[in-house]
């Protein structure tokens, strides 16, 4: 990854915004949809947009602002960005965001254009529903991987709770009621075709997602590990184990 995305909350929080014009007044927009405070030079603030036209008076803003450690975003100007502003696709409390690392902001915005024709109206209404749903589904799953495991499976495609589905949102309660669980314990091996992560299975690519501890040949490329969960627990070793922890396991091995 070129950059870490994050969601950074900004109500009524200052955010400095440079310039005129229908880029700036299109940040300032966003800025105020989001709930900061838009501010000026002068103010203390974390971070700053730049969208001044003239290249001499934005380069000369924008070292003036780096100089005080604010981070900046220039509109147009991605070698001189500490930050990037994504194309959003926004289900509340749901957000989706697409960027390119300034690369090119219509590519951005074709890919958000395909997620929105995707994405159900109400996929936000779901997110509410299991935020609401917390307390039951903790009491009804304590351990955590047989509580992640559920709900992976029930939000798997063509499960009870299929994301991509108008009514998922309708069918926490009687999810959580029914008392569907996921993956059983054990280990499962992917023996891999290919180094190239976008050749994996739909198998392997749902096992990698869900596994707790992905043990895995030294030969085993970073872009296949980096398909596993981000706190799954990495192994390199000769051989699976003789006795895996509890929770899901994966034996990766390359062909010989």
């Amino acid at each position: 990854m070129h950059s870490l995305p994050l969601f950074v909350r900004l109500t009524n929080r200052p955010v400095i915004l440079l310039g005129d014009g229908e880029a700036a007044a299109a940040k300032r927009r966003l800025l105020e949809r989001a709930g900061a405070i838009v501010a000026d030079e002068t103010t203390a603030a974390a971070l700053a947009i730049v969208a001044i036209e003239d290249a001499a008076q934005a380069e000369a803003a924008i070292a003036r602002l780096k100089a005080r450690g604010i981070l900046v975003n220039a509109v147009d100007r991605p070698a001189l960005c500490d930050f990037t502003l994504p194309a959003i696709v926004d289900r509340d409390p749901v957000l989706i965001a697409i960027g390119t690392g300034g690369a090119s902001a219509g590519l951005a915005k074709s890919v958000r254009q395909r997620i929105e024709a995707l994405l159900p109206a109400r996929l936000g209404v779901l997110a509410k529903a299991l935020e609401a749903a917390r307390p039951a589904i903790k009491a009804k799953w304590p351990g955590a991987a047989e509580r992640r495991r559920a709900i992976d499976a029930a939000l798997a495609a063509g499960g009870r709770l299929d994301p991509l589905s108008d009514d998922a949102a309708d069918a926490v309660e009687k999810w959580v009621e029914g008392g569907e669980t996921g993956s059983p314990d054990g280990l499962e091996t992917i023996r891999l075709n290919s180094t190239d992560p976008d050749e994996l299975t739909l198998r392997a690519a749902r096992l990698l997602g869900e596994a707790d501890h992905v043990y895995h040949h030294p030969d085993v490329p970073g872009a296949i590990l980096n398909r596993a969960r981000a706190d799954a627990v990495r192994i390199a070793a000769d051989m699976p184990p003789a006795s895996p922890p509890p929770g899901l396991s994966l034996w990766l091995e390359m062909p010989r």
